[in-house]
């Protein structure tokens, strides 16, 4: 049983793998001059990127627990979300309201996914 790390440092590692499954650290786009649609975005893109170096793709995500830091832009962040996975089979999902790390994270996004 393998069990890769990948972009790790210290304290924690960006992807995880083991039995043709994958494990995203939380993805955050923490621009101060970014709203919540944006930082939506940016999280998705960053997603995408880990996912394909991790042999993987959207298509194949499990499980998403995304955390945003004021439910007042969760009708927001859903708009961006709902159109990125559009065309998809949609995953697991849950979304609560958290403190973030810092004041200008508005969301982020920690995802499961399945191997190609």
């Amino acid at each position: 049983m393998t069990i890769e790390r990948i972009h790790s440092t210290d304290r924690m590692s960006r992807i995880v793998t083991h039995n043709g499954t994958v494990y995203l650290c939380g993805q955050t786009a923490g621009q101060a001059e970014w709203d919540i649609a944006e930082q939506t975005r940016q999280c998705l893109g960053k997603i995408e990127a880990l996912l394909s170096e991790a042999n993987s793709s959207k298509e194949m995500i499990l499980s998403v627990t995304i955390y945003i830091r004021d439910m007042k832009d969760f009708a927001a962040m859903n708009a961006i979300w709902d159109e990125w996975v559009s065309d998809l089979p949609k995953p697991a999902r849950a979304c609560v309201e958290a403190r973030m790390a810092r004041p200008e994270i508005l969301v982020e996004m920690s995802v499961i996914a399945a191997q190609v």
